[in-house]
């Protein structure tokens, strides 16, 4: 059995000192790890379902045979794992800003780091996911230029909810038609948010996207010992 509360490293960055944490659960029978920027929680172990649901959407409306990924955010690794599962996935892009996060996979700190590493299809690629948007060569510093099948993003709580003003402009039109760039004819984005499903936000995306929607993720919140909502938006160029 594990301590009951261990930081496992404290790291600062551009953005704000960074923190992993691990204690023990006793409603799960488990351990939870969690990740702070400052005081503010980026994301736990604990509340996992939509991050999955965010691959799991995602990949179910790509239409190609041997599809390229990338992630937008590393974090504790689930929406990687699980576009990783899939054994059409042809090859995958993670990207991250934060090279803590990075190392704390490739040094074993996570539970999901091994496997992520170890597939010969993914590539961890540390990069500011928004500025890479906009920019001239794209995701794949070994390719510039290079198109995907599906990106799928979960960076910021939403897109109202910011981590740091960076993103601002990525939530605009002009920002999302310069991502839509970085996508093959047919491909999709997908968006994870903590919130609820936004009629207004979904409109944007259908502004620039052949068709967009939302899809509500709903799961039992043991915290608050009720359910809880949150969204993950379509769009298909």
């Amino acid at each position: 059995m594990s301590v009951f509360f261990e930081e496992l490293d404290y790291r600062p960055t551009a953005i704000g000192a960074v923190s992993l944490r691990r204690r023990r659960d006793m409603r799960l029978g488990g351990d939870v790890y969690e990740i702070k920027l400052g005081d503010e929680f980026l994301m736990s172990s604990f509340f996992t379902v939509s991050e999955i649901a965010l691959a799991r959407l995602g990949l179910d409306a790509v239409s190609g045979a041997r599809p390229d990924v990338v992630v937008g955010g590393l974090g504790l690794g689930y929406t990687a794992r699980t576009v990783l599962e899939r054994p059409e996935t042809g090859s995958l892009v993670v990207v991250e800003m934060l090279e803590p996060v990075i190392d704390w996979h490739r040094d074993g700190l996570l539970p999901l780091g091994a496997g992520i590493v170890a597939d010969p299809r993914c590539r961890l690629v540390q990069g500011d996911f928004f500025a890479m948007a906009a920019g001239e060569a794209g995701f794949d510093p070994q390719a510039p230029g290079r198109r995907f099948d599906a990106i799928l993003l979960d960076i910021d709580h939403s897109p109202e909810a910011l981590l740091d003003a960076r993103s601002t402009s990525f939530y605009r039109p002009e920002g999302l038609e310069a991502m839509a760039r970085w996508l093959k004819p047919g491909g999709i984005f997908g968006l994870w948010s903590n919130e609820a499903p936004d009629a207004a936000f979904t409109a944007r995306l259908a502004s620039v996207f052949a068709e967009a929607w939302a899809e509500p993720v709903t799961f039992a919140n043991p915290l608050q010992d009720e359910p809880f909502t949150q969204t993950v938006y379509l769009a298909r160029v």
